[in-house]
């Protein structure tokens, strides 16, 4: 199988306690569908904060697509460095796909108010409109899912 490009995975599982792991796994799961992945751990374990954005910000310049976990993290959000990276890419002209286990939109999830008072848009999308509007595609499932459509996206 030929090389279909690189991918940096986006997303809160380096906050998980197996992290190492489901980068291995993430990796292994874009090798079999022909493409390289990039995950934020690979040369954190050396590195301090600033290194850690500089080696991250490296390998979105390095990839061809970003390939975000949008599940709300710490709340009702996407985490803010996945946000991050998203728009980075976006911005370096990177193809953007996002993955979401829960389908409905932002108004189901959330209603039309916070606890605060502040209205939820209501653009029937699933995240807030820049990430939704960023992404070329918002795949329903997990991981692998996300990259099985890229993969049938590229044939």
């Amino acid at each position: 199988m030929s090389i279909r490009g690189r991918i940096y995975i986006a997303g809160p599982s380096v906050f998980a306690p197996d992290a190492l792991e489901i980068g291995k796994r993430y990796k292994e799961i874009c090798k079999k569908h022909g493409f390289i992945g990039f995950y934020p751990l690979d040369a954190s374990g050396k590195l301090d904060s600033r290194g850690i954005f500089r080696a991250n910000k490296s390998h979105i310049d390095e990839a061809d697509i970003i390939v975000a976990d949008i599940n709300f993290f710490r709340g009702s959000t996407v985490d803010d460095g996945t946000a991050w990276e998203i728009g980075y890419g976006y911005a370096k002209g990177k193809e953007i796909f996002c993955y979401l286990q829960k389908e409905g939109n932002l108004i189901e999830k959330l209603g039309r108010s916070d606890e605060n008072g502040y209205s939820v848009e209501d653009f029937d999308n699933p995240v807030n409109l820049m990430i939704a509007e960023a992404a070329r595609e918002i795949i329903y499932g997990d991981f692998e899912d996300c990259v099985r459509a890229l993969a049938a996206h590229y044939q």
